[in-house]
């Protein structure tokens, strides 16, 4: 009969390509993250933080403390913080991340030296050859090659080589041990091939990192160069020009499969978010504005300082009515996000009104309010309903995407909301190229939209940012 006294820890990969992999918890902490550093390294996703969390043994029990991750650390389906978990149970890393399972089991028969535990898929037996068949060590090799390429992909990122090497020698090991003599002579190919591929592949992923940070280094020169204020519109457009082609060069070798594979990048969480809501609205650039992100970032510090109860009631008390007005969004085929526009416009304050007569969730004139189908009248005022406001902001919106066309209308959109889109047009054709006229980044960079438009949208950005992710920033 087997004790508890036999029984180890273990976290169980299930999912991943190492599926299956076992990790031996030898001391009382083991610590799982995409830092080379970490126990267990989970470096082929990016939704792992660089030390994620910790499992802690005390006695008997196990503690298991999310490490401040970006996307949280679930046990069973529930986010945590700091939770004891009794084995077996199932730990995500992020609501979709990677999933590990801890369990109890005995130790194996043979002692390995590694804190990973790799095992091998056996290969089938294979049968007696066949008159005019290929020899059977040709089809085993054929077998034995594709499962060391699958096991072997972890060579191709960096800071795991004490992984690989160990699926590596594990699967040598089985070869080795149920071949012929002429069988290990193509095991040892194989090995050698690996290594040479490997390290061509170190030596040009280094390459192409060098490359990408000269590339870099032009863009943010001429981003410096393009907040200089007094610049003609001429030299405007040439350094926008230079900018662009810089830009397409940092994306193709970007989108090489070897940088992808063999390169992981890091950026901070706040230009990570800009980068997802600009995917969300159709407005991708490679190189955010160093300006834009200032400002951003401005807007973030004002709403944890001045504006922080405008931010509490919205987060807090209205966050119900939020949730309503994504859902509206939703239905009207909108992106979601957009609703957040709500907290630069009133912070959800029913009772918010303007010099100019805006008053309502969304702040509409009496004169925009009619033109979209609200009732203000003596005793009604339907710019403070929650429901019929929204629905009305969104046909607004609707409008002012389609009325400054394709690109990155919605960030022009966001403009027009705050400028009102005849003053926005007046701005823009100022421009006189008509693609260019579409281009919000462009019009940003060449200072074509008012300060107040420029300030605008990276407060409602700022505001997007921090609903997203509240518990980041303090709320």
């Amino acid at each position: 009969m087997r004790h508890d006294t036999d029984l180890q820890a273990w976290l169980v990969r299930k999912n991943g390509p190492l599926a299956g992999t076992r990790h031996l918890m030898r001391g009382t902490t083991l610590r799982v993250g995409r830092s080379p550093d970490n126990d267990i390294v989970i470096e082929e996703a990016g939704i792992v933080s660089a030390h994620h969390l910790e499992i802690r043994r005390q006695g008997t029990c196990y503690l298991i403390c999310d490490l401040n991750s970006t996307n949280g650390t679930y046990v069973n389906g529930e986010r945590v913080v700091e939770k004891t978990i009794e084995p077996p149970c199932t730990i995500r890393l992020g609501i979709e991340g990677p999933e590990l399972t801890l369990l109890l089991d005995s130790a194996p028969s043979s002692e390995m030296d590694q804190t990973l535990v790799a095992r091998a898929a056996p290969v089938p037996a294979l049968p007696p050859p066949q008159p005019g068949a290929a020899p059977a060590i040709a089809k085993e090799h054929e077998l034995l090659l594709s499962s060391a390429v699958a096991r072997a992909r972890m060579l191709r990122k960096r800071g795991i080589g004490d992984q690989t090497t160990a699926i590596m020698r594990d699967m040598l090991n089985t070869a080795l041990h149920r071949t012929s003599r002429k069988f290990k002579i193509v095991i040892a190919a194989l090995a050698f091939a690996l290594a040479a591929v490997s390290g061509y592949g170190f030596w040009r992923i280094e390459d192409l990192k060098k490359e990408k940070a000269g590339l870099d280094a032009q863009i943010q020169n001429i981003e410096t160069l393009l907040e200089k204020a007094g610049q003609d519109p001429a030299q405007t457009d040439q350094l926008i020009d230079r900018l662009d082609r810089y830009e397409d060069q940092a994306r193709a070798l970007q989108s090489t499969l070897l940088y992808r594979v063999g390169v992981r990048e890091h950026e901070e969480l706040v230009g990570r978010e800009i980068r997802s809501l600009m995917a969300e609205f159709g407005a991708e650039t490679y190189s955010i504005p160093p300006e834009f992100l200032q400002e951003v970032n401005r807007f973030i510090q004002r709403y944890q300082g001045s504006d922080r109860p405008h931010m509490q009631l919205a987060l807090g008390q209205a966050r119900g009515d939020l949730e309503t007005m994504r859902e509206i969004f939703e239905e009207n085929n909108l992106p979601p996000d957009l609703a957040y526009m709500v907290l630069v416009e009133s912070a959800l304050s029913r009772g918010e009104s303007s010099p100019a007569g805006a008053a309502g969730f969304w702040q509409f004139t009496p004169e925009t309010a009619k033109a979209y189908g609200l009732k203000i009248s003596k005793g009604v005022d339907e710019r403070l309903d929650i429901r019929k406001a929204t629905r009305a902001a969104c046909k607004y919106i609707r409008e002012l995407i389609l009325d400054f066309g394709a690109g990155s209308s919605v960030m022009l959109a966001l403009a027009a909301y705050n400028l009102g889109p005849t003053k926005v047009k007046q701005a823009v054709r100022k421009v006189s190229d008509p693609i260019k006229q579409r281009n919000f980044w462009y019009l940003y960079r060449a200072r074509a939209l008012p300060e107040e438009t420029r300030e605008y949208v990276p407060k409602v950005i700022a505001a997007m940012i921090i609903a997203r992710h509240p518990d980041r920033f303090g709320f």
